[in-house]
């Protein structure tokens, strides 16, 4: 017999609170009464374990369980208060038959997964450039660091859409999933600029075998008039892999180190093989002909849709590069502190995930995508323009607030444009060279303005422009299209 997750829970909270009353009763009055330190840090250590294990049982039961987000909140509030689990078990006793399970959504874990591949990438961002030095890097050897895992990830982006369309999306998410954690764990090991280069190409490439193959089995599995507000809803855990990893690794690294951040990053990726194994061997993937756009002809590939979701793509990530490379100094060089940059770039990230899973998702089933792609593309046209001319505080936020709107229309625009321009059997290989568009976008964003050595204001200046003629051409491509039809 399945055992009820209101159980687990009720016996992982049990545990919780016993080993809060030893660290509160036993622990801590060793270490100030009886001057023994190792008391604390021993039973704090086991207690952060057990902990880790109850929140997981309370994600666990709020996905399988059909109650209130309530019951959530209190069980997590009740682990900060002593006896609070005890008390609250009598609750959960009585839950376990009034509450019946609901049907485990596979897409869960696919969001799981992309959320994984993200917060890999945005938990480098700080911390990639100083470990490098760390090891004795030189300037070159750091920058280079830095840009090779995009390069290899490229690549790996590239071979998984091919591998996804011969052998399924699943095998891909495994192999992606076990060879990234193992090679997060090699970060241990790096002691030499040489063996950082190795580990750095391993890395990039096997990572970027999991986003096309995650993205490739959600397709595959959604019904057509729900495609945008699906792709939305996935959007949702790239912005928040976007504003918890570089926080996450920033933290986490100043107390501990480097290779820990990527150690724990990697813990996350084997749980989520181990759930993969489970849940989503068995899925079937239904591969039907309905998918396809009026538009695309049977075996076409690089049709105008496909194209269009490219470009967006590119120019997206190119924009991402430009802000990741700019915004700093611009704030640096208006007087202000270098943690403005990461509130700003934290305030774009929320406004994203607020416009992915507030009703306004449903505006990517109702408009058509390359309405919406037009407007996004505007937007972070503009938005970068208005970058250059802001010097206070408020109207970067605000100026970073109509970026995160216009990133929030654009990235779901062009996934469901590519959705619906591509068949079943081909879409592995189209979201491969689509996020190997993401990855050469990163790298051109501030490669190229580097190389034409504009300033500051001319760098935002030269992105505006070229996102807003991007903007008008599609915009025109359309009507053009709609004069043709009629």
């Amino acid at each position: 017999m399945r055992t009820h997750p209101i159980n687990f829970l009720r016996i992982t909270g049990l545990l919780d609170g016993f080993s809060f009353l030893f660290l509160l009763c036993i622990a801590m009055p060793m270490k100030y009464a009886l001057g023994i330190d190792a008391a604390v840090s021993v039973m704090g250590s086991i207690h952060g374990a057990v902990f880790c294990l109850y929140a997981l049982a309370i994600l666990y039961a709020a996905i399988r369980v059909n109650w209130s987000l309530w019951w959530s909140a209190a069980a997590f509030i009740v682990a900060f208060i002593p006896f609070g689990n005890f008390v609250f078990d009598f609750k959960l006793k009585k839950a376990v038959t009034k509450y019946k399970m609901k049907p485990f959504n596979p897409a869960l874990i696919v969001y799981s997964i992309v959320f994984f591949s993200f917060i890999d990438l945005f938990a480098q961002l700080p911390v990639m450039s100083t470990f490098a030095a760390s090891v004795g890097a030189s300037t070159f050897i750091v920058g280079f660091v830095v840009g090779l895992y995009s390069l290899t990830n490229t690549a790996g982006n590239v071979l998984s859409g091919i591998l996804t369309d011969k052998i399924g999306p699943f095998k891909l998410l495994m192999a992606g999933l076990v060879l990234t954690s193992c090679t997060l764990l090699l970060y241990y090991f790096v002691e030499s600029p040489a063996f950082l280069i190795i580990v750095r190409i391993f890395h990039g490439f096997v990572a970027g075998l999991i986003v096309p193959a995650a993205f490739t089995f959600s397709a595959n599995t959604t019904i057509n008039n729900e495609q945008g507000k699906k792709v939305a809803f996935t959007g949702t855990f790239v912005g928040l892999a976007a504003i918890i990893g570089p926080a996450f690794s920033g933290i986490m690294a100043s107390k501990t180190s480097v290779p820990f951040v990527f150690t724990c990053i990697a813990v996350l990726g084997l749980i989520l093989a181990v759930l993969s194994a489970i849940f989503l061997r068995k899925y079937k993937v239904s591969k039907t002909e309905k998918e396809v756009n009026v538009h695309t002809s049977a075996g076409s590939f690089f049709n105008i849709g496909v194209i269009k979701a490219y470009c967006g793509a590119f120019f997206l990530m190119f924009s991402q590069g430009v802000i990741a490379y700019l915004l700093p100094l611009h704030v640096q060089t208006l007087g202000y502190d270098s943690r403005l940059s990461g509130t700003l770039l934290s305030t774009f990230g929320i406004i994203a995930v607020l416009m992915f899973v507030l009703p306004t998702n449903r505006i990517f089933d109702r408009v058509a995508p390359s309405v919406t792609m037009a407007i996004g593309m505007g937007l972070l046209g503009i938005s970068q323009m208005l970058i250059s001319q802001s010097t206070t505080t408020l109207a970067l936020y605000i100026v970073l607030g109509l970026y995160g709107i216009g990133f929030a229309l654009l990235f779901p625009s062009i996934n469901t444009m590519l959705i619906r321009a591509t068949t079943a059997e081909l879409r592995g290989k189209a979201y491969g060279y689509f996020y190997a568009f993401f990855s050469l976008g990163v790298v051109a964003g501030s490669s190229v303005l580097g190389w034409l050595s504009l300033s500051i204001i001319g760098g935002f200046l030269f992105t505006g422009v070229i996102l807003l003629l991007t903007s008008v051409t599609i915009a025109f491509h359309k009507n053009k299209d709609q004069v043709l039809n009629h």
